[in-house]
């Protein structure tokens, strides 16, 4: 059976830090590109950052929305086959359901292709 499990978040004030991790059981993660989106109520699943799928190696290239450039830090470790997501300052905007990704092979993530999800985590920037 093939699982892609969060784990982590929860309520935080604004500023405050969370961080969010995913485990795949069932798949091999560094086969995939990761990474992590986020659905505001009313909005669509927007990607919050990619590590990249590079042929033969998928330590790849790392990618940031704009929004969350030198807040946020992904990473992998596929020794344990999890991504992870540090969030850091976070603000009111942050707010959202975050969602985990797994992209077979594929260079950058992309919603559409997302082949795993995870069941999305409630992430609440203010009180």
């Amino acid at each position: 059976q093939l699982h892609f499990v969060e784990s982590g978040g929860g309520l935080v004030q604004p500023g405050g830090s969370l961080r969010l991790t995913c485990t795949a059981s069932g798949f091999t993660l560094d086969d995939y590109a990761v990474g992590w989106f986020r659905q505001a109520p009313g909005k669509g699943r927007d990607e919050v950052s990619c590590i990249n799928y590079i042929h033969g190696n998928s330590d790849g290239k790392t990618d940031y929305a704009d929004s969350v450039k030198g807040r946020f830090t992904i990473s992998r470790d596929n020794t344990k086959n999890t991504v992870s997501l540090q969030m850091n300052s976070l603000k009111p905007e942050d707010t959202a359901i975050y969602y985990c990704g797994a992209v077979w092979r594929e260079a950058t993530c992309v919603a559409t292709r997302v082949n795993y999800w995870g069941q999305g985590i409630q992430i609440t920037g203010s009180t």
